[in-house]
């Protein structure tokens, strides 16, 4: 298993964007572009793939740290991090899947009366001939 498949399940098991990434590589004074970044994360026979050097993982796992934990002035409890994270990027509540919802249905139902009800349900059987 190589970095760069170590640094991709982790940025997809902590749900981590780009930006995530830099913030938690500038914890530990490491620049890094987001252009460079994305290298990282492409196919390896992708033209602009990067292989990930043992100083970028390990600096993403120092900072990881210090994002999880905090530092020793400021402790944190990395299970309030995570969950924080979630609920930062989970989606709010909004009415737009209720009209969503109230959309479909009176289409169905717009849809419904145009049915000629003269006609009678036919059943269909699929019987193969010998």
């Amino acid at each position: 298993m190589t970095n760069n498949d170590i640094f991709k399940k982790l940025r997809v098991a902590l749900k981590f964007r780009d930006d995530d990434i830099v913030e938690i590589l500038q914890l530990v004074d490491f620049k890094i572009s987001k252009s460079e970044l994305g290298a990282f994360f492409r196919k390896e026979d992708h033209p602009n793939y990067m292989e990930c050097g043992d100083q970028v993982l390990r600096n993403f796992l120092n900072g990881l740290v210090i994002h999880l934990r905090g530092t020793k002035d400021n402790p944190k409890i990395p299970g309030e991090v995570l969950l924080g994270m979630a609920t930062a990027t989970s989606k709010p509540a909004t009415s737009k899947p209720a009209t969503k919802n109230t959309e479909k249905r009176d289409f169905k139902s717009k849809q419904m009366k145009k049915v000629d009800t003269a006609i009678s349900n036919v059943k269909y059987k699929n019987k193969k001939r010998s």
